[in-house]
């Protein structure tokens, strides 16, 4: 029999012999009982009783050799041998060698390892260094290596490279198992041929160049002493300037001179070198040298009182020309009186001429100054805007929150707020309130000290209240729960309503009710 590995086969075993006598089968393979040790999942006996078939399942190449078939009973035995061959793919080739190495190519040998029983037809060589992922596919002189070569060219290497080879034969089973890895050999050097790329600049301080680049990867240097040529010169002049960058992992490189005009154009360009020469430049592209910082401050700066915490603060675009480039934003510089050591700043975009300063100390004098800023830096500071924020809002909620319920109308009154000497005056007051079937909480603003409300029947309410001033809202109320209207009239209060109908948090519910001619 002829098999490939991974086959399951079954050796046929037929006896005839008088009824009479009970016949037994026996295996034996090279010698060895067939199944016996760890070999013994392989094999099985199938058939029945009156049958002698022998199979094995998953055949391996160490199952190659001589099976014999013993049939045995009481007054003799007859025995039948057949030799099995069992065909795998190769085995690995042996001792790979580097034979020659030039800076891209690299000349092999190797020994034929085991055919198992199938020719090889065909080799392919595999290469791996320190910069691939695994082992990729060689490029061989060559293309095809038949079964009978075992020396090979491999080409289209890159210079001063540290490389490993490994060698796969296959015949028409498949591919085998790869050799052990060569000798580790490095590439010849060789002049670059891979300039830099993204080239671009810009920015920087004033009467500077910024060129920038990625640097080249180190598989690409092809060599030691790898370096990089920057080139530039002004948007229509002839000659170039020329500097040398002697670090192959510098990324940027700035030209100082009091010469350069701010925001003008240059061409640039980045070649590359090393010890055996200079290679390509990439292609020429345009970079503006370094902005000058603005030297104008905004104008019109102006500041006002918002509420107890906030002032806002306004100012006039700053005059712009086209030495200072792209105006980026704004800064805001800020502080309270006698503290300007405790200074804040905010920025805002460049299309924003005001802003808006937040956590301040209430009924206190703030000061605010503005100035412009680009990739250059920032200009002179605005003459000082002053603000007084306002007293704070009353700390003192709404007391005695009262509500009457007839048909579908609701009347919620509350005590009026008197603020404090040193609290903003009361100039009103705002109903916060929702209900079971929404979320969002609803605002009604009124000067009196009650509103009337219209409740869809059915559905529950909260309502809280907090007085209004120039200063913000003040404390709210304890939170009253309306129960849904019924046919009868209800009466609550905030103390009534806390025992009755207590509200522990808020329920996501949405607004009920709908204001008459007070809204």
């Amino acid at each position: 029999m002829d098999v490939s590995v991974g086959e399951s086969v079954v050796l046929p075993c037929q006896a005839r012999h008088d009824p009479l006598l009970r016949g037994t089968f026996t295996w034996f393979f090279n010698g060895a009982r067939a199944g016996a040790g760890d070999d013994g999942a392989h094999f099985a006996k199938v058939g029945g009783s009156a049958s002698g078939d022998l199979m094995i399942r998953n055949i391996q190449l160490k199952h190659s050799g001589k099976y014999v078939c013993v049939v045995q009973t009481a007054v003799e035995s007859v025995s039948s041998a057949a030799n099995l061959t069992v065909r795998g793919s190769p085995g690995p080739p042996e001792n790979v060698t580097v034979e020659e190495i030039t800076d891209t190519t690299a000349q092999l040998s190797w020994r034929e390892g085991a055919d198992n029983h199938s020719p090889v037809t065909c080799y392919s060589v595999q290469a791996r260094t320190p910069f691939s992922v695994g082992w990729q596919a060689a490029t061989t002189v060559p293309a095809v290596i038949d079964g009978k070569t075992h020396t090979a060219t491999v080409v289209e290497l890159s210079p001063w490279v540290e490389y490993e080879f490994r060698v796969v034969a296959s015949n028409k089973i498949g591919g085998g198992e790869p050799s052990l890895p060569s000798e580790k050999v490095r590439t010849e050097e060789a002049a670059p041929e891979v300039p830099p790329s993204e080239v671009s600049g810009g920015g920087g301080s004033r009467s500077e160049l910024v060129i920038t680049w990625d640097p080249v990867p180190e598989e690409l240097q092809n060599g030691e002493g790898f370096g990089y040529v920057v080139a530039f010169r002004p948007l229509g002049v002839t000659d170039w300037i020329q500097t040398v960058v002697t670090s192959a992992d510098t990324p940027r490189y700035v030209f100082r001179n009091d010469s350069i005009a701010p925001f003008s154009l240059y061409e640039v360009k980045v070649g590359v070198y090393n010890n055996r020469g200079e290679g390509p430049f990439s292609p020429v592209t345009t970079v503006f040298s370094a902005e000058e910082e603005p030297t104008a401050a905004p104008s019109q700066v102006s500041a006002r009182s918002l509420s107890a915490s906030e002032i806002g603060v306004s100012w006039g675009a700053v005059p712009w020309k086209p030495s200072n480039g792209h105006l980026l934003g704004y800064e805001v510089r800020y502080w309270s009186s006698g503290d300007e050591e405790s200074a804040s700043t905010v920025t805002v975009a460049a299309s924003e001429t005001s802003a808006t300063l937040g956590g301040l100390r209430s009924n206190l004098a703030h000061h605010a100054a503005v100035r412009a800023y680009n990739s250059a830096g920032a200009g002179p500071f605005s003459t000082t805007a002053s603000a007084t924020t306002r007293r704070p809002p009353p700390s003192r909620p709404p007391g005695n929150v009262v509500w009457n319920t007839t048909d579908t109308k609701v009347l919620l009154s509350w005590d009026r707020v008197r603020a404090a000497e040193h609290e903003s005056a009361v100039t009103g007051y705002k109903v916060f309130y929702r209900t079971s079937s929404q979320r969002d909480m609803q605002v009604l603003a009124t000067n009196k000290t009650s509103v009337e409300l219209l409740l869809p029947i059915g559905e529950d309410c909260v309502v809280e209240v907090r007085a209004t001033t120039d200063g913000g809202d003040g404390a709210s109320s304890e939170q009253v729960r309306i129960p849904g209207i019924t046919d009868m009239d209800a009466r609550g209060s905030t103390s009534a309503i806390a025992n009755v109908y207590p509200v522990s948090s808020y329920v996501p519910i949405t607004l009920c009710f709908v204001a008459n001619a007070l809204w």
